[in-house]
């Protein structure tokens, strides 16, 4: 089977200056690897990511973490008391 893909005008240039510096072999091989990758996202659950946001969530409930406006609030703070003086 043969498709026929159009690229802008700045997606073929940049393609051809990508094989040309040999980071791709060919426009073919980038276009395929492109649509595998958006494959492979497309059929990911996402459970892999499960024991991160587990454990994410326990440290939030242990405290272990600080909210992040409260971080640069205090920052704040601190700048300007050094500005100050």
């Amino acid at each position: 089977m043969s498709t026929t893909v159009q690229l802008t005008p700045a997606q073929e240039a940049w393609l051809e200056a990508q094989v040309a510096a040999g980071r791709l072999p060919s426009i073919d091989d980038a276009v395929r690897s492109a649509v595998a990758d958006l494959m492979t996202i497309a059929n990911d659950d996402l459970a892999w990511a499960k024991p991160y946001v587990d454990q994410a969530r326990a440290s939030v409930a242990r405290g272990d973490v600080t909210n992040g406006e409260l971080v640069l609030a205090r920052l704040r703070e601190r700048i300007a008391h050094l500005k100050s003086t």
